[in-house]
């Protein structure tokens, strides 16, 4: 039996990560605001494919394209597992696959520094460990479970 204070740290956790990748998401579409400007990343599509494209330079910019969409539709929809609690164990592993292959290309293209500047190391280790928890409390998994 898991603790009160671990049930709410996992619900924290699970939280968090998928807020995360819904807020750089939506920094892709233009929701935070416009290139240039303040705490903005990308700005628009094209930007944000500009620097998958980066990332992914071992592979044509066509193809590159479309790692940027499945790497955007996965993290919509790993975000909403997440927040739901639903499949979360999975949700967590993919999620800390995902964020790895992000920060060894981070790593490989535009230097060490940036995947710990951007904590994607971090987010890794975090859906690591939120993957090991058996009981998802406050969640449509719990719900599961418990019929």
């Amino acid at each position: 039996m898991e603790s009160k204070s671990a049930n709410y740290a996992q619900f924290f956790l699970r939280i968090a990560l998928a807020f995360s990748f819904l807020s750089a998401t939506a920094d892709r579409f233009g929701f935070w605001g416009k290139s240039g400007e303040s705490g903005v990343s990308w700005g628009n599509w094209q930007n944000f494919v500009n620097y998958s494209n980066t990332l992914n330079f071992f592979v044509p910019a066509s193809i590159g394209e479309v790692l940027a969409i499945i790497a955007t539709a996965l993290e919509i929809i790993l975000a909403l597992f997440l927040l739901l609690g639903f499949k979360t164990k999975f949700a967590a592993i993919i999620s800390g696959l995902l964020l790895t292959a992000f920060a060894f290309l981070m790593s490989i293209s535009v230097g060490i520094k940036a995947p710990f500047d951007y904590s994607v190391w971090t987010g890794a280790a975090a859906c690591f460990l939120l993957s090991i928890f058996n009981n998802y409390k406050y969640s449509i998994d719990s719900l599961f479970k418990n019929r």
